[in-house]
């Protein structure tokens, strides 16, 4: 009996044209004009050769699929072995350990700080190269970045206490990146975290209930050896091999360093309650943890906790500034590329006069907050001999960290409507970008706090704000925008009472007139200094991008951010 013919199932009924080929395979340091020469100001310019391969190799189409990969296949709480035992482990998808293998290798982890290990002088411009490749990176893939950022920040902290720095300082600048569970004298090189809020107290962390207690009676003092009971609501990236820990010791709110596992090789009592389902940051494990009779150990004297967290935020503050400012990179390359493929009414969408303004005014905000995330960094890799640019990063590093992370949601958006109904689906980069953004916002000090830590600054060394406003006084005479901004923020600070309700608009105005110092000063060409001065000072703009004032060289600013490829 002869078998039926099937009907021909296959067919086609259109072509796929005017679509924007993937952003892939290009180099992200060289398509950057901006970023190359905020490097080159900042004083890393020696490092746009490494800068550049590093570039080359994670612009790479199988590199930025790690991005998708690792925010698909998320990570997964293993609290027992199979034969019940506790284990307290996170299992990352092999995308995720291959994006933190590149981060590490690079150096993006604790590169400032490989100098101590080697009893060498600081290299100049060593966390402004370390900023360049960060920005770059959260480009490929951000929530990785987390425990990278703490590595980083935690050396300054651990160095309040010698005998540990010297214990593990060796093993955070190592560049082999080891994910073994096991305790840290039988790695290659480790990561570490931050355990701080709880659930009563969130930002105040003097609220902490969290007790430690001498593990001996002999046993107290910097250096020694703890017993911390308690929780802790946030505990990010809970596979680092250490973190460092708030808790209430006799002497009041101190520091820890608490390892996963003890020096005899056994599990810590650090126990993992869940994963915290995030709306964005997908890719990091974040966790809720419970302490019982964990081992940690002091760092520093009992009670100058706050004193020895606090250095460890301030550079986690400034990864939020850059990191955000990378991410809104990003978001306006593919913005950019979309609109320079895509075909609407007889022209391309670049070369339409409204969507040229929206792309136009947004690439001026992406400069704007680059320069004043690379400016600060200057500040950090200075501030060791130059007590001015201490002042001058101990009141714009909150400034920055407050206005480029508030900036980067919306932005975020904006991009994602350019890009349309390709925008609002998770093949592509735009939608994880938005989800990511807010993160940074609300991680190491929303808001508010940002804004009250600049008040508190002034307040505690009004010699800080006279640096700042020097700086501001520089450009002036350059535009009269600029000019009357400046006039009206030092006016500002004339009412001290009123300073307070009003922190947000003045900090914002301080990071504005700060970023637009640095455009008119080294800004190629009048098109980018003058037409963000016209448009943030001077009443040329909408609430909105995409008001700029008429007569604005839109296709110049365009060209500019254009990612070259």
């Amino acid at each position: 009996m002869s078998r039926p013919v099937a009907a021909e199932t296959g067919f086609e009924t259109h072509e796929v044209f005017n679509q924007a080929p993937p952003l892939e395979d290009y180099n992200l340091f060289t398509s950057d004009r901006v970023l190359q020469e905020s490097v080159a100001r900042e004083g890393a310019g020696d490092e746009a050769a490494q800068l550049t391969a590093f570039g080359a190799k994670i612009g790479k189409a199988e590199v930025l699929d790690l991005g998708r990969q690792a925010n698909t296949y998320l990570p997964v709480l293993k609290g027992f072995d199979r034969f019940g035992h506790r284990q307290d482990r996170v299992e990352f998808h092999p995308s995720y350990h291959a994006l933190m293998e590149i981060s590490v290798a690079q150096g993006i982890h604790a590169s400032p700080w490989e100098h101590l290990a080697r009893g060498e002088a600081a290299p100049a411009g060593r966390n402004a190269a370390r900023q360049a490749a960060l920005y770059m990176m959260c480009q490929v893939e951000p929530g990785h970045i987390c425990p990278i950022t703490m590595t980083n920040a935690s050396v300054p902290a651990l160095l309040f206490q010698p005998s540990l720095a010297e214990e593990w300082l060796p093993k955070i600048v190592s560049r082999a990146y080891d994910p073994a569970f096991g305790p840290m004298q039988a790695k290659t090189g480790v990561t570490l975290g931050m355990g701080m809020t709880e659930k009563q107290g969130g930002t105040d962390v003097r609220a902490n209930t969290t007790r430690a207690e001498p593990a001996g009676k002999a046993s107290a003092g910097p250096g020694s050896e703890y017993l911390i009971t308690g929780h802790k609501w946030f505990f990010s990236a809970p596979m680092c091999d250490a973190f460092l820990v708030l808790a209430q010791a006799p002497g009041g709110l101190s520091c820890f360093l608490m390892p996963r596992f003890l020096p005899d090789g056994t599990l810590n009592a650090i126990q993992i309650q869940r994963l915290k389902e995030k709306v964005g940051n997908r890719s990091n494990a974040s966790s809720e943890v419970e302490f019982k009779r964990a081992h940690g150990w002091l760092i520093g004297e009992e009670g100058r906790g706050v004193r020895n967290i606090i250095e460890m935020a301030t550079y986690t503050r400034l990864d939020c500034a850059v990191s955000s400012a990378g991410m809104m990179r990003q978001s306006l390359a593919q913005a950019l590329h979309h609109c320079a493929h895509r075909r609407v009414f007889q022209k391309h969408l670049i070369d339409q006069p409204l969507m040229q303004n929206v792309i136009a005014d947004m690439a001026l905000e992406v400069e704007a907050n680059t320069a004043l995330a690379f400016r600060v960094t200057r500040a950090f890799d200075m501030a060791d001999e130059s007590e001015e640019e201490a002042r001058y990063r101990r009141i714009m590093t909150p400034v920055a960290k407050y206005w480029n992370c508030k900036r980067a949601p919306g932005f975020a958006y904006e991009a994602m409507e350019c890009l349309g109904g390709n925008g609002y689906v998770e093949e592509g980069v735009a939608g994880r970008l938005y989800r990511e953004m807010p993160v940074n916002a609300i991680w190491e000090g929303s808001g508010n706090v940002m804004c009250l830590d600049v008040l508190r600054a002034l307040a505690r060394e009004p010699e800080a704000l006279e640096v700042v406003l020097g700086e501001f006084d520089s450009a002036k005479g350059m535009n009269g925008h600029y000019d009357a901004a400046l006039a009206k923020l030092k006016e500002g600070f004339s009412d001290i009472g009123t300073l307070e309700p009003r922190a947000r608009r003045v900090v914002e105005d301080m990071a504005k007139i700060a970023a637009a110092s640095i455009l008119l000063k080294t800004a190629p060409g009048e098109e980018v200094s003058e037409t963000y001065c016209a448009s943030r000072f001077g009443g040329e703009s909408g609430d909105l991008y995409g008001a700029l004032p008429l007569g604005a060289p839109l296709r110049e600013i365009v060209e500019r951010a254009m990612p070259v490829l």
